[in-house]
C-alpha cells in the first residue's frame, strides 16, 4: 500500500478513466469483428474481455450466447447505455442461439430476466416445433427458473439463484436485499430503475430450494419420483455416523464383544446433541391456509401434523427445570412472546459431526418444554437401527427423569426400541461446571466409556450458523420459512460433509500426538505410584471400569473422580500457617547439640534456607517497605547473623583448611564483613571446586554428608512445594465459591500472597539442593526421582500447564521484580472444561504419602490418577473411532453407488456418475 499510495495514485485514477472513454488506441477505431470504421458500440462495463469496439451488427452477434450483458453506444462525447433488444437481439428459446424458430411465439412484452449482471427486460421467443414442450420447461432448458407456472413472464438465471444461495447461507443476504443490489447494478442513478421483482424472486428461491433437496436426495433417479418421498428422506446424511444397512458390517449387533480381545463395541455408539434455541423466532404472520408448508417431515424439520397433536396433549406443561443456572430455561416465559408463533425452535445434531438429524428440528411454542424435546429427540432417531446411544443435552440430568414413561405418550412409530440400559445420558462439557456437584462425573463425557474426545457442544456451535437467519425469517410465512431454514440446515450438511475428508485426517493427527502425551504422562505417575502401593493402584483401576460403565445405574453413586470436599476457611489456612512457622522456630531458642558431621551440615541447610526465606520476603516487600516491616526484617537480620557466627565457630572444626582452596574471587567474598546476613555465603563442601581440593580442606567424608543431607532437603522441598500447592487450590476454591466485594476480596488477597510466596521458597529451595547434588554426585540413576523443576511443572494437581503467551507474559513480570503468583485457578476434584489437553506435573509422581500419613493428599492423588487414566483411554478411544469412521465414510458412499447401479441404472449412467462422485467425496 505504501508503494502504490507514493508511486500509483495518478496513474491509476488515469487509467480507470481511460477505460470509462473511447481511447485513442488503432483498434478502438475500427470494428473488432468486421473491420468498419468508426465503431460505436461495446460491451458495458467492460463485462465481456477486452476493450473492443464493435459496429451495431456485430455488436449483437458476438453476444448471442451473452444477451444478459448491457451495452454502451458512443454519442455525443461519452458513452450512453442501452440494451441489446434495442438493436433487435431476441433471445430465442429451443434451437442454438443465433437461429430463429419458424413457429417462433412471442413472449410477454415485459419479460424480466434476473442475472448476476442485473435485471434486464428482453425480448424472448418459445420454439413452436414441438407443442408437447411447454413453455416453462424450455425456460429451464436454457437454465432460466421461471417465477410461475402457467404463463411465465418472470425469471432468473440459475448463476443467480446459486450466487444467491451461497451469499443467503454464508452472509445472510436476504432476498430483499440481494434483488435490490441487482436492481442498482442495472441502474445506479435511480432516472430509468429496473421492474421491482422481489416477489416474483423469492417464489423462484423457494421453489429452487426446494427442488434442491429433491435433488440431493436422489428422488430424480427414483422410480416412485417426489410423491414417492419418505419420512426424513430429504436430508444429507451424516456418513460417519453408524447407518445399519449401509456402512455398518454385516452382523454388527451380533457380535459378543465380551468374548473379543478387547470390547470396541463403542465403535457403533451413535452420540446425538440436542439443544433449544430461543433466537429464530417467528411472528405471528400469514397463515398454514395462505402458506402451507410443503413435504411435511420429508426434511429436517419432524412431522408437523404428529408434532403438532403431541403438543396439544401438553398445552398446561410448564418449561423443564433445570439444576443449572442458564437463564434460557428460566426466563424463556417471562420474555414478550406476545404476537410470536413461534418463540424459538429445538434441534438434534450428531454429537461428533455437527449434521443436523433428520426430523430432528421442531419449533417451540412456549419456550423449553418436556413435551417439545421429547418428540424431537424421538423423532431424530425414528426408524433409525441402534443398539447403544448416547445423548447429550445441557439439562440432561432433568430430562432423562421419566423419559421412558413420557415415551408412551408418543405415537407407537416413535417409540425407541433399545434397552435402557444401553442409553447414557451426558451434559455437554462446556454447560456442565454450573450443575450441581452431583451432575459432575455423572454426566461428563470426559468420564463415559467410549466417548473419546466427544465435547456435546456442536449443536450450539450449529445455531451460530443459523442465527444469522433469525431477522429475514422472523417475519416469514410458515411455509416460506420452513423452507428457508431447510435451505440453511441442508447447505450446513453439505459443507460438513465435503469437509470431512479433512476433518478425519486432522482428527487422527490429534489423536495419536495427544494419545501419546497422555499415555507417557500416565504411564510416569502410574508407574510411581505402583511401586509403592501396587494393590491400591489396581484397586483404583478396577473402580474406574466399573464406574464408567455403570454410572448411569442408581447402584453405582460413588464417583472415583469426586474429592471428598472439607470446608476450608480463612482462619484454617493461618492456622496452619501459623503452626509451620511454629514448628520452624520452636521457641526462637538454639538447642545444644553434638558437634558432629551431620549437626554442622544440617545447621548449614538450617542457616540457608533462612537466608531464602529473608530474600524472598524483602524482594516480596519491595522497595518502600513499612515501619513495622522494617522492624521485622531488622529483628531477622540480627538473628540470622548470631546463627551465622555459630556455623562459622564449627566450620573451623570442620574445615579448618577452607580459604587456602577457595578460588580468588570466593576468598575475596570471605574476607567482606560488610554484607547482609542474607547475602553470606557459608561455602558448604559443595562450594570447592573439585573433589580433590574438597578432600584437603574438609574432614573426612564432609562432602557425602552433604550430598544425603542435601537428598533428605530436596525431598523435603518437593513435600513444601506440594503442600503450598494444595492449600493454595483449597484457598483458592474458598475465594471464587465465599468471598465477593472488594473488602473481603482484599483482606484475602493477603494470605493468598504468603501462600505464594511459601511455594517460591520452597521452588527455590529444590533447585539449590538439586544443583548442588550435581555438583556433589554428578549425573546418575538419582535424577530420575529428583527431576529438573521447571516453571511448567510448579502447578496443582488438577492445573493445565501454561500457554506461550502466558509464559512471556509471566516472564516479564519477573524481570520487572515482581513475585508471580502462579495459577491457583482450578480446584481439586472441579470439572474442567479442558479436562482432554490436562497432564499431571511430575512433581506428584513420587509422592511417599500412600500409607496414610496424609488422607487428603491419598485421596487427592487417586482423583488425579483416575483422572488421568480416563485421559488417556479417552484419547485411544478417540483413535478407534476416527478410524472407524473414516471406513463408514467411505463404505457409505460404495452403499450410495450400488444403490443406483442395483435399481437398474447403470454405473455408466447420469445417476451412477453422480453417486460414485458423491462415494468420493464430491
Amino acid at each position: 500500500m505504501k508503494v502504490f499510495v507514493e508511486n500509483h495514485r495518478e496513474e491509476t485514477l488515469d487509467e480507470w478513466l481511460r477505460s470509462e472513454g473511447r481511447g485513442s488506441a488503432k483498434f478502438y477505431q475500427e470494428c473488432a469483428l468486421c473491420k468498419a470504421a468508426d465503431p460505436q458500440f461495446r460491451c458495458s462495463r467492460q463485462t465481456c474481455f477486452g476493450p473492443a469496439m464493435y459496429c451495431d451488427v456485430c455488436i449483437v452477434k458476438v453476444h448471442q450466447q451473452s444477451p444478459m450483458h448491457m451495452i454502451e453506444k458512443w454519442s455525443e462525447g461519452f458513452f450512453k447505455t442501452m440494451t441489446l433488444d434495442e438493436l433487435g437481439l431476441r433471445i430465442q428459446l429451443g434451437h442454438v442461439p443465433g437461429s430463429y424458430c419458424p413457429k417462433a411465439t412471442s413472449a410477454h412484452k415485459d419479460f424480466v430476466i434476473m442475472d448476476t449482471l442485473g435485471i434486464r427486460t428482453v425480448k424472448l421467443n418459445f420454439c413452436g416445433c414441438d407443442s408437447t414442450v411447454t413453455h416453462r420447461q424450455q425456460l429451464m432448458r436454457a437454465c432460466l427458473w421461471p417465477a410461475t407456472s402457467l404463463d411465465p413472464q418472470t425469471c432468473a438465471t440459475f448463476n443467480a439463484i446459486r450466487l444467491f444461495e451461497v451469499q443467503n447461507c454464508l452472509g445472510k443476504i436476504s432476498a430483499y436485499d440481494f434483488v435490490r443490489s441487482l436492481e442498482l447494478l442495472s441502474n445506479n442513478d435511480g432516472l430509468t430503475p429496473p421492474a421491482d421483482r422481489r416477489r416474483a424472486f423469492r417464489a423462484i428461491v423457494r421453489q429452487y430450494r426446494m427442488m434442491q433437496a429433491m435433488k440431493r436426495a436422489g428422488r430424480g433417479h427414483d422410480d416412485s419420483g417426489v410423491a414417492g418421498t419418505g419420512q426424513g428422506e430429504l436430508t444429507t446424511d451424516c456418513r460417519m455416523c453408524p447407518h445399519a444397512g449401509k456402512n455398518l458390517e454385516d452382523g454388527w449387533d451380533k457380535i459378543e464383544w465380551d468374548k473379543m480381545d478387547e470390547d470396541l463395541s463403542y465403535k457403533n455408539f451413535l452420540m446425538l446433541a440436542a439443544d433449544a434455541n430461543f433466537k429464530l423466532i417467528n411472528r405471528n404472520v400469514s397463515s398454514e391456509q395462505r402458506d402451507p408448508v410443503v413435504d411435511d417431515g420429508a426434511g429436517y424439520f419432524c412431522n408437523r401434523a404428529d408434532y403438532t397433536a403431541h403438543i396439544r396433549k401438553h398445552v398446561d406443561e410448564e418449561e423443564i427445570s433445570s439444576c443449572s443456572g442458564f437463564q434460557a430455561m428460566f426466563l424463556a416465559n417471562a420474555k414478550q412472546v406476545k404476537g410470536l408463533r413461534v418463540t424459538g425452535i429445538g434441534g438434534v445434531t450428531c454429537a461428533r459431526h455437527n449434521m443436523w438429524r433428520p426430523n430432528g428440528i421442531g419449533d417451540l411454542q412456549v419456550g423449553e418444554r418436556y413435551c417439545n424435546m421429547d418428540f424431537l429427540f424421538f423423532s431424530a432417531v425414528l426408524n433409525f437401527a441402534v443398539m447403544w446411544l448416547v445423548l447429550s443435552y445441557d439439562i440432561a440430568c432433568q430430562f432423562s427423569k421419566n423419559i421412558w414413561t413420557r415415551m408412551a405418550g408418543l405415537p407407537d412409530q416413535y417409540y425407541l426400541k433399545i434397552d435402557k440400559a444401553n442409553v447414557r445420558w451426558m451434559v455437554p462439557n462446556f454447560h456442565l461446571p454450573p450443575h450441581k456437584k452431583g451432575c459432575h462425573s455423572s454426566f461428563s463425557f470426559h468420564f463415559l466409556w467410549g466417548a473419546g474426545c466427544t465435547h456435546g457442544e456442536t449443536v450450539e456451535q450449529n445455531w451460530e450458523f443459523l442465527n444469522g437467519a433469525a431477522a429475514s425469517t422472523k417475519l416469514m410465512g410458515p411455509g416460506a420459512r420452513l423452507v428457508a431454514l431447510e435451505g440453511l440446515l441442508g447447505f450446513h450438511n453439505w459443507r460438513r460433509l465435503v469437509a470431512h475428508r479433512t476433518l478425519l485426517k486432522r482428527r487422527m493427527a490429534e489423536d495419536i500426538k495427544e494419545g501419546r502425551s497422555h499415555q507417557a504422562s500416565f504411564t510416569a505417575f502410574n508407574d510411581g505410584l505402583v511401586a509403592e502401593q501396587p494393590e491400591l493402584v489396581a484397586s483404583w483401576k478396577k473402580w474406574v471400569d466399573k464406574w464408567e460403565r455403570n454410572a448411569h445405574v442408581e447402584n453405582e453413586p460413588n464417583s472415583p473422580y469426586e474429592y471428598t470436599e472439607t470446608t476450608v476457611t480463612l482462619k484454617d489456612v493461618r492456622l496452619k500457617m501459623a503452626e509451620e512457622e511454629y514448628s520452624a522456630t520452636a521457641d526462637g531458642t538454639e538447642v545444644e547439640r553434638e558437634e558432629t558431621p551431620s549437626t554442622f551440615i544440617s545447621m548449614g541447610l538450617e542457616v540457608e534456607e533462612a537466608q531464602r526465606q529473608l530474600a524472598v520476603s524483602i524482594k516480596a516487600a519491595g522497595p518502600k517497605p513499612s515501619t513495622s516491616e522494617q522492624f521485622e526484617r531488622l529483628k531477622r537480620r540480627t538473628q540470622l547473623r548470631v546463627r551465622i557466627r555459630a556455623f562459622r565457630k564449627l566450620q573451623m572444626t570442620f574445615m579448618p583448611k577452607l580459604r587456602r582452596y577457595l578460588t580468588a574471587s570466593q576468598r575475596s567474598t570471605w574476607d567482606a564483613d560488610d554484607r547482609e546476613p542474607e547475602e553470606t555465603r557459608l561455602f558448604m563442601p559443595s562450594d570447592i571446586s573439585s573433589r580433590a581440593n574438597r578432600e584437603k580442606a574438609c574432614a573426612p567424608g564432609l562432602d557425602g554428608v552433604e550430598a544425603r543431607l542435601r537428598v533428605g532437603e530436596a525431598g523435603e522441598a518437593l513435600d513444601g512445594l506440594r503442600g503450598g500447592l494444595r492449600i493454595r487450590t483449597a484457598t483458592t476454591r474458598f475465594k471464587v465459591r465465599n468471598w465477593s466485594g472488594q473488602r473481603a476480596l482484599t483482606r484475602g488477597q493477603g494470605i493468598l500472597r504468603s501462600v505464594s510466596l511459601k511455594i517460591h521458597g520452597s521452588k527455590i529451595r529444590y533447585r539449590y539442593a538439586r544443583q548442588v547434588l550435581l555438583k556433589l554426585k554428578g549425573h546418575g540413576d538419582w535424577e530420575k526421582k529428583l527431576k529438573v523443576l521447571d516453571e511448567e511443572d510448579v502447578r496443582a494437581l488438577n492445573e493445565r500447564a501454561l500457554t506461550a503467551e502466558e509464559k512471556a507474559a509471566r516472564e516479564q513480570l519477573r524481570e520487572a521484580g515482581e513475585v508471580v503468583e502462579e495459577g491457583g485457578i482450578a480446584a481439586l476434584g472441579d470439572v474442567v472444561t479442558g479436562e482432554t489437553h490436562r497432564s499431571l506435573s511430575w512433581i506428584w509422581y513420587g509422592s511417599s504419602d500412600l500409607n496414610g500419613q496424609d488422607a487428603k493428599l491419598h485421596e487427592a492423588l487417586r482423583v488425579e490418577w483416575c483422572k488421568a487414566y480416563s485421559r488417556s483411554k479417552r484419547w485411544r478411544e478417540d483413535l478407534v473411532l476416527v478410524e472407524e469412521e473414516m471406513r463408514r465414510t467411505i463404505e457409505y458412499g460404495r452403499w450410495a453407488e450400488a444403490r443406483v447401479v442395483n435399481s437398474g441404472d447403470g454405473a455408466d449412467s447420469g445417476a451412477g456418475k453422480i453417486y460414485a462422485y458423491l462415494s468420493r467425496g464430491g
